[in-house]
């Protein structure tokens, strides 16, 4: 049997209301070691888009927003595609193909509850691969 997206998703994802401001985000980003986080809507309820550390840096400061005053909502990418935690391993493979997205929001029941990336999916495929080897080792400071 193919292995869900529940045996190699991150759990707990980091999540924030688009009114957040660009500069809560890498903070939580720094903080946790991750590079995105999953957007809700103003009531904090379901996923209304993703950001990420690039999307910050191209979509925020390259053009000029102050990252303490804008907010989330002016550069995420919105109404990402997701996953359910029972979606296969190929299902994500072949959504991120489609989107040309490297990460992917888990949700349940409309409730963000993990997240999975391309490194991901690669050491679940291959944790011999050049990009299987490069997930898996810890990040450089």
């Amino acid at each position: 049997m193919a292995r869900q997206i529940r045996d190699v998703m991150t759990d707990h994802p980091s999540t924030l209301t688009s009114d957040a401001t660009l500069e809560t985000a890498a903070r939580e980003m720094r903080d946790r070691d991750i590079g995105s986080v999953i957007v809700l809507d103003g009531n904090g309820g379901s996923i209304c888009g993703i950001v990420t550390d690039r999307d910050i840096v191209v979509r925020g400061i390259a053009v000029g927003k102050d990252p303490a005053q804008a907010k989330l909502s002016e550069i995420c990418s919105r109404e990402p595609a997701t996953l359910s935690p029972d979606q296969s391993i190929e299902d994500a493979v072949r959504l991120m193909r489609e989107k040309a997205v490297r990460r992917l929001p888990v949700q349940e029941r409309g409730r963000p509850i993990g997240v999975v990336s391309l490194g991901d999916l690669a050491l679940a495929r291959d944790e011999k691969s050049v990009l299987g080897q490069i997930s898996a080792s810890p990040a450089n400071r």
